[in-house]
């Protein structure tokens, strides 16, 4: 029995995965109420969001195959995250709002409830009730979060791939194996 194609894909229960939903979820519904209609921003940070969520679907699919397409694939959502926090602090700036530094009170509770609260409609119900300003700099903390995040997952990754190797590797292992050498 050999095991060197490691099926992967339950990438849902993933943390940084559920982040990347929030993310994408309010996200979208900061667009629709905050942008004017027809702005090229929209596209922008609908398509940040998106590949930040989506690279991370593929990534974890196509680490069966290639931990190299894997790493890279988190690097890209990480990329996309990183551009739409660009886009948020842009909305904040060219409007003339207050951006919350990383020691402001609320930034730390927006910190805190972000590392246990999981369910995006609930994310996105919260922030329907808040305002532009607010809901921009709660997406500027879980950008921020989400991107320490997927550094954890690149620097997790690098240490499998060097333990580990890649797909050749492993099945020139298992075939060795099988043969006797």
């Amino acid at each position: 029995m050999s095991d060197f194609l490691k099926i992967s894909g339950d990438y849902e229960s993933w943390s940084v995965y559920r982040k990347a939903v929030i993310i994408c979820d309010v996200t979208e519904m900061f667009i629709c109420r905050a942008l004017p209609r027809g702005s090229r921003t929209i596209d922008q940070m609908r398509q940040a969001a998106r590949s930040c969520k989506q690279n991370i679907v593929e990534g974890a699919g196509d680490s069966t195959v290639s931990m190299e397409m894997c790493i890279k694939l988190m690097g890209v959502a990480r990329g996309s995250v990183m551009e739409l926090r660009e886009d948020y602090a842009d909305y904040l700036r060219q409007h003339k709002c207050e951006i919350w530094g990383k020691d402001d009170p609320r930034t730390f509770a927006t910190r805190r409830y972000c590392l246990t609260h999981y369910d995006p409609r609930e994310f996105v119900e919260k922030c329907e009730s808040r305002s532009d300003e607010t809901v921009a700099n709660i997406m500027l903390t879980l950008i921020r979060q989400m991107e320490a995040m997927l550094a954890k997952v690149l620097k997790s990754l690098e240490a499998q791939f060097l333990q580990n190797g890649g797909l050749k590797e492993a099945m020139s292992r298992e075939r060795r194996k099988r043969r006797g050498y």
